[in-house]
Parts: C-alpha cells; structure tokens; sequence
C-alpha cells in the first residue's frame, strides 16, 4: 500500500508541475503584453503583442530548453522541447515535447490552456495525457479548472498506470503581481488511478492543499486516498518546503518521500 501511495503522490506532483510549467508561461505572456501595451480586447481583435521573452519559464526549466511560439497574436501555440533530454534547474531529467495551446491570455476569464504532452519523460516516468486548463476567475477572484484527460504514466520498471482527474485551483496569494514567486493557489478536486492489476486507487482532498509555485511540492492539505476498500489518508504538513507528507491508517502512519 506504501508503494501505491508513493507513487500516486508522484503522479500528483509530475502532473501539477506540468500546470505549473503552463502557468509560467503564461505569466511571461501576461508581462510581455503588458510591456506592449495592448489591453486584451486588443488582443483579441489580433494587434502584434512582444511574446519572445519567457524570463521566469527559462528560470525554472534552464537553458538547456527550446521554447518557441506560434505567432505573436492569440490563439498562440508555444511549444517547449526538452530534445532528447537535459537536467533542469530543479534538478530533475526531463526529455520530449510540452505543447501549451492558448485560446487568449490565460489570466483572462473564459480562457482556455490545452496542454499536450509527447514523448514526455521526468526521470524514468513516462507521462501521458492532455490537460485542460480554464479560467474561471470573476471580479476579485482567480480561479482555474484543471481536468486530465486519457493520463498515462509508466515506469522503467514495467509498473504504470492511466490517471485522470479534475481540480480546482484558486489563487489566495501573489494575485496582485505578474510574477509567479509569490503564487499560492488552494487545490481540491479528486482523481482515479486504475493499474493493470485491477487495484482502483480514487483519492479526495478533505482538507484544501496549499501549493507554493516557489516550492516544487504540495506544503499543506490532506488527501483521503481509498485503495480498493482500505481508506488511507495523506498530510502534507504545516506549510514547510519539502518533499515528505505522513501517510496514515487505521492503526499506523509513515513517512513518504513524494
């Protein structure tokens, strides 16, 4: 049970970094039009916005990356190519192509994010699957629906799995400025993982989770996690930075590295 719960907590966090990767992104097209000038109904009527400079995407992922985009107005395609692989900043070895298709802005309500994944590795993981991302943000708030669909993830070892899953991020900090640094978003939502040996992992956050974009790991919030009929439960802690959460269940708890 250890083992099935480390290893979907892994997939959580492969695929909330690929969101994360996504919303970087878009904040560096957020300041890049904004640098232009335009207003977003500018944008949408098709004016030049400067969408060249990804400052904070290349901070996180490292030069070793390829980052091009479609056009300079919306909809836009950027297109991120870790070739035939490199270690990122983060530390992390990465390999294949993210494709990030925008609708508009994403920091624009009603804006929709496709997220495409090809030949996509993070270590020995093999990820699969497009994930949706939509702005349902209203005056004063900041909120995204974020959906997995046909998720895959497999293993060097033989082991793997399909995913899928919904969430809502709502952002609680760092909205007021277009640097992702200071981001934190709350997160609840649910998923369903299926192996090939039958067993049905469906998890639920009990407890919102906090998600720092400044910290690679989930630093807060609970999740109930149901294998077959046995109910566990995961806590991410108190707010600190790191990749360790207490799985518990009836009758003993443990450590985890995520």
């Amino acid at each position: 049970m250890r083992a099935i719960s480390e290893e979907n907590a892994s997939a959580d966090a492969e695929y909330d970094e690929v969101t994360e990767i996504a919303m970087t992104a878009a904040a560096d097209l957020q300041v890049a039009t904004s640098e232009a000038g335009f207003s977003s109904a500018e944008i949408r009527a098709g004016f030049r916005i400067r969408t060249h400079i990804f400052h904070q995407l290349f901070g996180k992922l490292g030069p070793c990356t390829e980052i091009t985009e479609s056009s300079e107005t919306f909809p836009k395609t950027i297109t991120i190519n870790y070739g035939e692989g490199c270690k990122c900043r983060d530390g992390k070895f990465r390999k294949g192509i993210v494709i990030l298709n925008f609708t508009n802005p994403l920091h624009t309500p009603g804006a929709v994010l496709t997220i495409n994944l090809k030949d996509y590795y993070v270590n020995r993981a093999h990820i699969e699957g497009t994930k949706i991302i939509t702005n349902l943000s209203t005056a004063g708030s900041h909120k995204f629906s974020i959906s997995i669909n046909k998720g895959k993830i497999n293993w060097s070892n033989g082991r793997g799995f399909t995913y899928e899953g919904s969430r809502i991020f709502t952002q609680v900090q760092g909205i007021e400025t277009s640097t992702v640094n200071d981001d934190v978003y709350e997160i609840e939502g649910q998923s369903k993982t299926i192996y090939a040996n039958g067993i049905i992992v469906v998890k639920k956050t009990t407890s919102p989770l906090i998600r720092k974009l400044s910290c690679a790991w989930v630093v807060q919030g609970i999740v109930q996690i149901a294998i077959n009929d046995r109910i566990l439960f995961l806590d991410f802690g108190n707010g600190d930075c790191d990749n360790k959460a207490i799985l518990s269940w009836s009758g003993g708890t443990q450590e985890i590295t995520l």
